[in-house]
Order: structure tokens, then sequence, then C-alpha cells
């Protein structure tokens, strides 16, 4: 069993906390700030945030399965996976009404940006690609942030989908590569990394994190990071998930998440991308406020609201207004800090 996270202050942290933004970090310097005193981190976490972002402002998003289950992949943390026995109804590709009406409805509950996932290996030419390129117009001309999440897609692809108003893809590393054939056989890290450049070469914003709880190692977590973090370009979201055990998938008996390592992830997150948002994603419903409150204070400055996320549960939606209540925290705007050029024709 690896040894508890206790770490020590970096010599240099001074330096790292107030250097420019930069995708040069050395490894060595990654592993150090992880490993600094969960509650210095926390702080230097902060200090980091209260420079780029506005402290106590939450992008509220949604997330929608457009398309639910019989997924060819093997990832062993998904219920979508063909390969699982998991109780999953498998479900066919939404209505374009069936979906706006999500999008509107998650538009008045307060979300700024509305993401979309179908459970393919990658996105296929032809009817159904052509089908959520509608649904990205439709909902970017309600004025959200459009985001989508495909699996793999080729640079012509991403070309369309950003002709279309799609304003961000989220395509998750998950781990480091050393762990990542530990859990997925069917496609390679190197995929991935190839789908992330062409969104990135086709301006498309770029979605990309992790997943806690795994089996994976802190240095693999570090690697993680390491890799996000020196990106050509920061990715404008980092998304940090606790996994959510689900029965009949390889990873159905994995311990829940300590609140803990998520902060700390979430204030290394932070420090090493301070443009980013970072993102408190998948096992939320399984924190408390006060855990909540203290990724926040970490750095974390998006939330997803609603009952699910694409198929397993989430927080209630009158819990999460208490909380912002409670924490005085205040919905983020749709498209801020966006260039001109990222936001689609229509959007309002």
């Amino acid at each position: 069993m690896e040894e508890p996270c206790l770490g020590r202050t970096p010599a240099k942290w001074h330096y790292i906390v107030m250097s420019d933004i930069r995708t040069d970090w050395t490894r060595n310097e990654v592993h150090s700030l992880y490993h600094t005193p969960l509650m210095e981190l926390i702080f230097q976490g902060a200090r980091v945030h209260r420079e780029h972002h506005e402290t106590g402002e939450v992008q509220v998003c949604t997330l929608l399965s457009i398309k639910t289950g019989a997924c060819p992949e093997d990832c062993a943390y998904c219920p979508q996976s063909a390969r699982y026995n998991t109780g999953l109804e498998t479900e066919p590709l939404l209505a374009t009404d069936e979906v706006l009406a999500a999008a509107r409805s998650a538009k008045e509950s307060g979300s700024t940006r509305f993401c979309m996932g179908a459970a393919w290996r990658c996105a296929k030419d032809g009817k159904e690609f052509d089908h959520v390129l509608d649904l990205v117009r439709g909902v970017a001309d309600l004025g959200l942030e459009v985001c989508c999440t495909l699996g793999m897609l080729t640079d012509e692809q991403a070309r369309k989908l950003k002709d279309a108003g799609l304003y961000a893809y989220n395509h998750n590393l998950d781990s480091s590569e050393a762990f990542y054939d530990r859990i997925i056989s069917t496609r390679t890290y190197e995929d991935r990394l190839e789908t992330l450049g062409h969104v990135r070469d086709n301006d498309i914003s770029v979605c990309c994190g992790g997943i806690l709880g795994m089996g994976e190692t802190h240095d693999d977590r570090v690697d993680l990071l390491h890799t996000l973090a020196t990106q050509p370009e920061h990715p404008e979201s980092v998304p940090v998930n606790a996994l959510i055990a689900v029965k009949g998938t390889p990873l159905g008996d994995q311990p829940k998440v300590p609140s803990w390592d998520m902060a700390r992830m979430i204030a290394t997150a932070r420090i090493l991308m301070p443009r980013a948002m970072v993102r408190l994603s998948a096992g939320r419903v399984e924190m408390t406020l006060e855990q909540q409150a203290l990724c926040f204070m970490a750095g974390a400055n998006s939330i997803f609201m609603g009952d699910k996320l694409l198929t397993t549960g989430n927080n209630e939606l009158d819990d999460d207004r208490r909380m912002f209540e409670v924490l005085g925290l205040k919905p983020r705007p749709a498209y801020k800090n966006a260039s001109a050029h990222q936001i689609p024709v229509g959007a309002s």
C-alpha cells in the first residue's frame, strides 16, 4: 500500500506561486507542489485563484446523455460499456426537441454551460453526427456555452463542430500514461492526445481532466497534472472527478475517495494552470457541504447541477441552491473572458 501523502513545502515555493503562466513545469516541480502540506497548499491555491478569477464566482453546468449505453470501449469505471452488466438500459440518440427542452430548463435553473455526451468510441460521420451538429446549433442559439463529449474526433469533425457553434470539447486523459492501460485497452493514451490536438487546432476550448480513486498512486496523479500543465496551451477546463463506483464494472468495489484528496488535486491544478476553470465534477454527490467548501477554497470554480451526470446520480438542485446561499457563491456568466471569435454568431 502506498504511503499517505504527507508532503513537504518546496524550498522555492514563493517562486512557483508568483511565476507567470507556464507550460514548462518540470515533473519534480509538480511533485513538490502536489506534496505540499494540505493547508498550505489550499492557502496558496486560494491566492492564485484570487489573482485570476473573481472570488466566489462558480460556473454552473448541466450534463446530458444524448446517447446512452452500448459503448464498445472497456473503460473500467464506466457503466455505459457494452462489456459490463450494470443494469443500464441502452437509449438511442435523443430527438432535437427533447435536448433543447433540457437545455432551456438548465438555463432557467442557472446553468450557463450545457454539455452533451454520447456513448461512442468515436464520432462517426453521417446522419447521427449531422444530428449532433444541429443540436449544437440549437443550444448555442440559447446563449449557453455548448460542450460535447463524443469520443475521438478527426480534424474535419472538430472543424464542423466549431462551425456549428461548439464552444468546448471534453476528452479526459483519466490518469497517467503509465496507469492508463490498467483501466482502458480499447484506445491508447496517444489517441486521446491526438483528439485534444484536433480540438485545440480548431480553436475549440479544451476540457480535459481525470478521475481519482481508480487505484492509481499519488505519482500517477502527479504525472497526470504534469501532462495537463505542459500541453501547448493549458486546458480551459480541468474537471477533477472522484470515481463513482458502479456495481458490475471492474472498479465497482473501489473505496470512496477522501475529500482531502480532491482538495489536494484541485489546489495543485489551480496553481499549475491559473486561468483554467477547475471543475469539481463527478463524486460531489457523496461530499458534504463543508467538504465542497474546502474544494472551492482550494480553487474549484465550477460544478455540474442537475439530477444526473450522464447516468450516475448528482446533487439535488435545492441542496445546491442552499450551498450557494450559505457559502455566498454566485453563478459565473456564459462566455466570460472568451474572445469575440469564440462566441457563436446568434448566441445571446
